[in-house]
């Protein structure tokens, strides 16, 4: 056992002092100097407040933020995720630095506080909110870090109450091992590492002593031995294999005969069994108690019904996160500690199988920052089709622009520039991999405690194939958000989605919802209604008033360049930009940021654009005042 100062009994996964290196996971070393348990994560030193072996929980603090607010490097608080997860009820502090003075977001900060340096003296400023931010607000770096209590802004502006923050620490959960080392000790074992396969291991007791201890070379030379003996069984389970083969061959060539739902034809016409292992998936711990959960399934792990429902209190009510077309979303807790989102589809028919075979196979392919990762899903035994999700905590877009989030926290213009690039990060990257999203809107757009964006809700996306410029299919998709020709024709691309993107850049503009029969009959539908305003030079009836529009001119123009490109968007689909096209236009707007003149430039450009588009559209305006009343915004 680990002992160091008030720490006692600390065992596996970690290691230090007087236990080896054979007892721990070798990124788990615990280090004792004067009394004081210290632990690197990520190259950040941590101290080790506080230790709770029963619930694999860890308090700690950063070391470089101890004793003031002005480390010697800046490196951002991040967990390896195979090793720790977060605990609950934690709040992200960021801190800015280096930042030009003329930022007027500055301004929205109540924790300013001098920074004597290396490079001299700076000023640092204080957040709880908004770390997606970072160098888009003329800092020249962020640093976040978490503490447990939360902090109001009036404590923000107390620098004794921020240090105090820092120095209790946060908490953290081990997962490295956690499932293995249950059934280690279930069999009488210990818990430790085996260097050479890199994995938790299970050591027996001593025979001398009775009691439980770590491995010694010399009983390393006895586990030799003891494989010799061993390898006398392996005859016989090779011949058993041989015969379990033979019988896994027939039934899978069983379940291909009846349509099974995870056996899918491949491109020569063979049949393929999709529980093959896809080397760019993480594996997880996972209860070893159904032995279902050993297969994947498109490259994902499956989860046993009763761990899923385990997860969630039984789908109880109260942790339902959403509710949609196609199923309703659950919070949820694996064994392993991880947080994860449940959708429980409504019905299992045809077309819901359907749908879940989609999703799977789409997200097991896609990796991107912004998409919403898939952990995996049940198998076609359970009693119900669900699909396990990582848990987004900060809710949807739409939440914050016009839902239940608005009185709790508005975002500032370069929150919500930053979610639309992001949003059209992951959109290109789809259309890249010839996958339609199909239902892009506010909903479907979540949030994480940096406010980054986790594009989610692939229900009812479609794989494009690559010969084809369409797909021709019956509409679907979210009223308000439907590309009108898609209505018409029945044709299906990657520019549906655009003009759904546009929808999600007017209400980012105007925090207004897609649809609302409350408005005037020609504003119900929100894509109408922006049309309709730019046409009569009326932006700024628009824009919502808490962004600024009015009174600060670099937003203004910002807005009005960003409001052109949704304009855009919203087009006929032959006169609309690409995902591509929509993303570098964003890019340029946001890397222009508080330069007026160049801001201008861009603005100038796309109302060339506009001027063109317009041409070709019927609309009883006259052209040179739309130019004329943009040039002077």
């Amino acid at each position: 056992m680990y002992n160091c100062g008030k720490l006692r009994n600390i065992s596996f996964p970690f290691w230090g002092e007087d236990r080896p290196n054979e007892c721990g996971h070798p990124l788990l070393h615990l280090n004792c100097t004067n009394d004081q348990t210290y632990i690197s994560i990520n190259d950040i030193k941590y101290k080790v407040l506080d230790a709770n072996q029963d619930n694999q929980t860890l308090r700690i603090a950063r070391v470089d933020y101890l004793q003031d607010l002005c480390p010697l490097k800046f490196l951002n608080t991040t967990l390896d995720p195979e090793l720790f997860v977060y605990g609950p009820n934690y709040t992200n502090i960021t801190f800015f630095y280096g930042c030009h003075e003329s930022n007027p977001f500055l301004n929205f900060s109540p924790g300013r506080f001098p920074c004597t340096m290396n490079i001299g003296s700076i000023n640092v400023y204080v957040y709880t909110q908004f770390e997606a931010l970072g160098p888009s607000m003329l800092c020249n770096t962020s640093v976040v870090v978490p503490v447990q209590v939360t902090l109001s802004l009036l404590d923000i502006g107390n620098v004794t109450k921020i240090q105090g923050a820092l120095t209790d620490g946060f908490e953290v959960r081990w997962i490295a091992g956690v499932v293995e080392c249950e059934d280690c000790k279930k069999s009488g074992g210990v818990c430790g590492y085996d260097l050479n396969s890199n994995q938790a291991t299970c050591y027996c007791k001593s025979s001398d002593s009775g009691s439980i201890t770590c491995p010694s070379p010399v009983q390393g030379k006895k586990s030799k031995v003891v494989a010799v003996g061993i390898a006398s069984g392996i005859v016989a389970g090779i011949l058993l294999g041989c015969w379990v083969y033979l019988q896994r061959k027939k039934r899978i060539v069983e379940q291909s005969k009846s349509k099974d739902l995870f056996i899918l034809p491949s491109s020569n016409g063979t049949v393929n069994s999709t529980t093959n292992v896809s080397s760019s998936i993480s594996s997880y711990p996972s209860s070893k108690s159904d032995s279902v959960q050993k297969s994947l399934y498109f490259g994902v792990h499956v989860f046993s019904y009763a761990e899923l429902e385990q997860g969630t209190k039984k789908f109880d009510p109260s942790r339902e996160l959403g509710d949609g077309g196609f199923g309703t979303v659950y919070y949820g807790n694996l064994k392993d500690g991880r947080e994860v989102a449940v959708k429980r589809l409504y019905e299992r028919n045809l077309k819901r199988v359907s749908q879940f075979m989609n999703e799977v196979e789409i997200l097991a392919r896609l990796r991107h920052k912004n998409l919403v990762a898939l952990y995996g899903c049940t198998s076609r035994q359970s009693q119900e089709l669900l699909l396990v999700y990582e848990y987004i905590p900060n809710g949807t877009v739409a939440d914050h622009l016009h839902g239940k989030r608005t009185k709790s926290m508005l975002l500032p213009w370069q929150v919500r520039l930053n979610i639309a690039i992001e949003t059209a990060e992951a959109l290109s990257y789809l259309h890249a991999s010839d996958v339609i999203h199909r239902d892009v809107k506010t909903n479907n757009i979540l949030l994480d405690d940096k406010f980054s964006v986790k594009v989610a809700d692939f229900g009812l996306s479609r794989l494009f194939p690559n010969d084809v410029t369409h797909v021709s299919t019956a509409p679907q998709g979210t009223p308000g958000y439907v590309d009108p020709e898609y209505y018409q024709s029945y044709q299906l691309t990657d520019k549906s989605d655009v003009y759904s993107f546009g929808v999600v850049l007017v209400e980012l503009v105007s925090s207004l919802p897609a649809v609302d029969i409350t408005r005037h009959r020609h504003d119900v539908n929100l894509a109408n209604m922006a049309i309709s305003k730019i046409v009569s030079q009326s932006l700024q009836e628009l824009v919502d008033p808490y962004l600024g529009f009015e009174r600060d001119y670099a937003i203004r123009q910002m807005i009005t360049a960003v409001a052109g490109l949704a304009f855009r968007c919203l087009q006929e689909i032959d006169m609309r930009p690409s995902m591509e096209e929509v993303l570098e236009v964003l890019r340029g707007i946001q890397y222009e940021g508080y330069d007026a003149h160049k801001i201008k430039q861009v603005v100038d450009i796309i109302r060339a654009d506009e001027v063109t588009l317009l041409q070709k559209t019927h609309y009883p305006f006259s052209l040179d005042s739309v130019s004329d009343k943009w040039g002077s915004l």
